[in-house]
């Protein structure tokens, strides 16, 4: 935990930034019959009556002093999905960083071996020398700034029914995009000196 809080304590670096990364999963969802638009005198109406369209997956990375995030929907959550989401942190939104500092849970696909796995030999080790992992503890993912963010992202942008993956690709976007040019960066409180007095109980007693 501690470590966690050591790093967002961490003066802005452009070489080193700092990001959080998580990952979550969100039901499509169809209707049976249209929703009645809004009118003078009554809301929108929606039947009670709906369809699974199957479940679509989320990355999600956010860079909390930066005010830049990146929001991947794909089909599926598996090592080759979270390498390709790093490679594509790496080397387009992070090109010019020597490292970048992650902060994400210890998921048994978030390790170098996914990176390995995904990738030849060279291109692995040359993408997981650029990176500098920090992993929250076990149940404590609430350290996990990118928690934050997915739950803003639920609330704001996907908290109605879609139905299908395309559409939820083009209403995340279009959030991600809104989120990024407001430079919306997170104000974290919440340092070691606190977690020793409020989370006491969690040290080991000597």
């Amino acid at each position: 935990m501690e470590d966690v809080l050591e790093v967002y304590a961490r003066k802005y670096d452009p070489n080193f930034p700092v990001v959080c990364m998580d990952e979550s999963s969100v039901q499509l969802i169809g209707e049976v019959q249209q929703p009645i638009p809004a009118a003078p005198g009554h809301p929108q109406l929606v039947d009670d009556e709906y369809v699974r369209n199957g479940v679509a997956s989320i990355f999600l990375e956010v860079e909390p002093l930066g005010g830049q995030r990146q929001v991947d929907i794909t089909e599926r959550r598996t090592r080759t999905d979270w390498a390709h989401f790093i490679k594509d942190m790496l080397e387009q939104r992070y090109p010019d960083a020597e490292k970048v500092v992650l902060v994400m849970d210890n998921l048994n696909t978030h390790n170098m071996a996914s990176l390995y796995t995904t990738f030849p030999p060279e291109e692995a080790r040359r993408l997981a020398e650029r990176l500098e992992i920090h992993y929250t503890p076990k149940h404590g993912s609430w350290l996990n700034i990118a928690e934050i963010e997915l739950s803003v992202l639920k609330r704001q942008c996907l908290a109605g029914r879609i139905a299908c993956i395309t559409k939820m690709r083009s209403e995340v976007r279009a959030w991600n995009t809104d989120r990024n040019n407001r430079q919306t960066n997170v104000d974290w409180q919440f340092r070691t000196d606190d977690a020793r007095i409020k989370l006491k109980r969690l040290y080991p007693k000597l």
